[in-house]
C-alpha cells in the first residue's frame, strides 16, 4: 500500500504551514549554489560591488520563495522593507557620496551628494538576472543544481525515486504570438504554437467530445517522483516538440546520470498522450520499470464493418492462427468466449511471471475454475486450445516479446495495482498547479527560451531544496524550531 502523506519523511503540508522567511531559509541553506556564485563573482571581477553577489542572489531566489509575481514588486518590497536588505546582505540604510565641488558667486563650495538607496534598481537586477541567464544558457548552471539536489534527496530519503511520472506542460510566452510587420518575426522568436487535444465521451450521454488547446511558447517536460511531488528532471522546449522524443531522451539522460535511479525505480507513469509500444517496452527491457501508461483507444477497422454495435468492446483474438476461444480488447484484457453459450468472461489474472520468456509472461487462469462456477463449454475451450488441464483449469500465458508492447504490460491495464500506481500520477497536477499559482507561471513576464529555463529551473531547484530541507530535518530534533523565530541570515 502507498504510503500517505502524512507517514512520510517529507510533505508539502509541512513546508507550506511555515512562514515565508522560515521557507527562505529552508531553501539558502540547501541550494547547492556554491558554484553558481563563484562563477558570478568571477565574473564581476574588480568592478562595482555597490550590490555584492550573494545578496543580489538572496534577494533573487526570495522573489521566487515569497511568490512575487514581477521584478518590479520584489524591489518595490526591498525599497520599502529595511529588514529584508539587512537580511540579505544590502546595506539598510541610505548611504551619500562624497560632496561635489562647485562654483557659486565666483566661489569653490561643497555641495552635498543625494542620498542614494541600498536597494538595487531595476537595471541593476535585469543585468544580474542576465548573468544568471547567461550561465544557464553556456554552461548549464542551474539545471546543474537540480542534479546535486536529486542526489541528496535520494541519500536522505530512502524511497525517493521508487515511483515516477512524467508530464509535459504548455507554458505561454509573454508574446502574442504575431508576426511584426517590419521585423518578420514574433517578439519571442525561441517560441512556437503548440496544440493540445483530448476526447473522450460523456457517461451520461453517450456523445463524444473533443477539447482542443493552443498556445504560443513553450513546452516544459517534468519527471517528478509521484510519493513526495517533488522534481527530479526538466527540460523546456518550443510548444511544438513531441513528448515521446523528448522524455525518450530524458529518461536516457537521467539513468545514465543516476544509474542508482533506474535500480530504485519501480514504476513510471503518464498519461495516454505517451502510449508508445517502444516506449513501454524500453522502461521494462532496459531498466526493468513497469510503464503504467494509459493506452490510446485506437483501433478503426472493427467499427466500419456492417452491424458493429458502439455499446460493445472491440476485441480481437490473441492468437490468430489458431481457431482459439481466447480474445483480447485494446486494453490488454484477457477473456474467453464460451463454445456452448458465446458468453464473454475476463480471464483470471494470476501473476506477472518476470523470469519466463525473453520479457516475461502474464499468467492467466480460467474463470470458472479459479472462481468455482459451471462452464459447459469447458471441454470445447480445452480442445480449441490443445490442452488437457484437469480439475485445476486452463492455465493462459501471454509472452510479452510475441504480442503487441503497446497493449501487454507487465502490469496489465486496470488491474488493482495498475490503478493504484496511475492515481498517484496526481501528483503531476499538483506540481504544476504550484508551479502556475505558487510561482507564477500563469502571470509571468518572461521571452524566449534560454530565459524561460532558468526562471523554471530555479523554481524547480527551490522546490527540491525545500523538500530536502525539510526532510533533513524531519530526521532531527530541532524540526519543531523551523516554526519559531528565525535568526538573521549570514551575510558573509
Amino acid at each position: 500500500m502507498m504510503a500517505t502523506a502524512e507517514k512520510l519523511p517529507f510533505s508539502w503540508h509541512g513546508v507550506e504551514s511555515l512562514p515565508d522567511l522560515a521557507r527562505l531559509r529552508l531553501v539558502l541553506e540547501a541550494l547547492p549554489d556554491e558554484e553558481i556564485l563563484l562563477a558570478l563573482e568571477v565574473g564581476r571581477g574588480r568592478g562595482r560591488n555597490d550590490y555584492p553577489v550573494r545578496a543580489m542572489w538572496r534577494a533573487l531566489i526570495a522573489g521566487i520563495v515569497f511568490q512575487h509575481a514581477s521584478m518590479q514588486s520584489l524591489l518595490r518590497e526591498l525599497g520599502r522593507n529595511p529588514a529584508l536588505l539587512e537580511i540579505f546582505g544590502f546595506e539598510a540604510l541610505p548611504w551619500q557620496s562624497a560632496p561635489v565641488m562647485g562654483l557659486c558667486a565666483g566661489r569653490a563650495v561643497r555641495h552635498p551628494a543625494p542620498l542614494r538607496s541600498t536597494a538595487p534598481g531595476s537595471w541593476n537586477f535585469s543585468r544580474f538576472l542576465g548573468r544568471v541567464v547567461r550561465l544557464e544558457d553556456e554552461r548549464g548552471l542551474v539545471s546543474g543544481m537540480i542534479g546535486r539536489l536529486r542526489a541528496s534527496l535520494f541519500e536522505e530519503l530512502p524511497d525517493f525515486g521508487r515511483h515516477l511520472g512524467y508530464d509535459g506542460k504548455a507554458v505561454a510566452s509573454h508574446s502574442t504570438g504575431r508576426v511584426a510587420g517590419d521585423r518578420g518575426k514574433t517578439s519571442d522568436p525561441d517560441a512556437d504554437w503548440g496544440k493540445h487535444e483530448t476526447s473522450g465521451v460523456n457517461a451520461k450521454t453517450g456523445a463524444v467530445w473533443k477539447k482542443v488547446k493552443s498556445w504560443f511558447g513553450y513546452g516544459l517536460h517534468l519527471i517528478a517522483d509521484t510519493d513526495y511531488e517533488v522534481p527530479v528532471a526538466f527540460e523546456v522546449t518550443r510548444a511544438s516538440a513531441s513528448e515521446p522524443k523528448v522524455l525518450s531522451g530524458m529518461l536516457e539522460e537521467l539513468f545514465a546520470g543516476s544509474p542508482e535511479m533506474a535500480g530504485r525505480c519501480a514504476t513510471f507513469s503518464a498519461d495516454r498522450g505517451l502510449d508508445n509500444a517502444r516506449l513501454k517496452a524500453r522502461l521494462w527491457d532496459r531498466w526493468h520499470i513497469r510503464p503504467l501508461i494509459d493506452t490510446r483507444l485506437m483501433w478503426r477497422v472493427e467499427k466500419k464493418e456492417p452491424g458493429h454495435d458502439p455499446e460493445k468492446p472491440i476485441t480481437r483474438a490473441l492468437f490468430p492462427e489458431r481457431a482459439d476461444v481466447i480474445v483480447h480488447d485494446e486494453r490488454g484484457r484477457v477473456s474467453c468466449v464460451c463454445p456452448q453459450t458465446g458468453e464473454t468472461r475476463a480471464m483470471a489474472f494470476q501473476g506477472f511471471e518476470a523470469g519466463r520468456g525473453a520479457c516475461g509472461t502474464l499468467k492467466y487462469r480460467c474463470p470458472a475454475a479459479a472462481f468455482g462456477f459451471e462452464c459447459a463449454g469447458r471441454q470445447a475451450c480445452h480442445r480449441a486450445g490443445g490442452v488437457k488441464p484437469g480439475d485445476y483449469g486452463r492455465i493462459l500465458r501471454v509472452d510479452l516479446d510475441s504480442h503487441d508492447r503497446r497493449i501487454f504490460t507487465p502490469t496489465p491495464w486496470g488491474s488493482p495495482s495498475w490503478r493504484r500506481g496511475y492515481n498517484r500520477r496526481t501528483a503531476m497536477e499538483r506540481i504544476n498547479a504550484r508551479l502556475d499559482r505558487s510561482f507564477n507561471f500563469e502571470t509571468h513576464y518572461i521571452r524566449g527560451r534560454a530565459k524561460m529555463k532558468t526562471r523554471l529551473g530555479l523554481a524547480l531547484a527551490v522546490m527540491m531544496a525545500m523538500a530536502l530541507a525539510q526532510a533533513r530535518a524531519g530526521r532531527a530534533a530541532r524540526m519543531r524550531s523551523l516554526v519559531g523565530a528565525v535568526p538573521y541570515l549570514d551575510t558573509g
